[in-house]
């Protein structure tokens, strides 16, 4: 299926739209890097803010400190949590199991080698 043309105006909106998205993201991957926030936070914002929710759970996950895209891949798979997974549309089962992960010393847990 073709993508509809774009007048100026609406593709200039769309471009602000992408922009502010991609900034917000960036922020919330900033926060989680810092330890000014955990997981259990990205899922809380998750239920009210459209682009945290729209947030792939695999740049969430290596975001958080020590836990690169090797390590967020392994627990994915050892999870069965698809890589295009966005935060929003993970199952109870899959936000309990991450949950789990994170829980007790912080972000560093998922790096036990479970």
């Amino acid at each position: 299926m073709p993508l509809p043309e774009l007048d100026a105006q609406s593709r200039r909106e769309a471009l602000e739209k992408a922009a502010e998205a991609r900034k917000v993201r960036a922020e919330l991957k900033q926060q989680l890097k810092a330890g000014e926030i955990d997981f259990a936070e990205v899922l809380r914002r998750a239920s009210t803010d459209e682009i945290v929710g729209k947030t792939k759970v695999s740049a969430v996950l290596e975001a958080l400190p020590r836990v690169g895209k090797v390590r967020a891949r392994r627990l994915m798979e050892r999870l069965d949590i698809s890589p295009s997974r966005r935060v929003r549309g993970l199952g109870a089962n899959q936000r309990e199991k991450l949950l789990a992960e994170f829980a007790g010393d912080g972000p560093g847990s998922a790096t036990s080698g479970r």
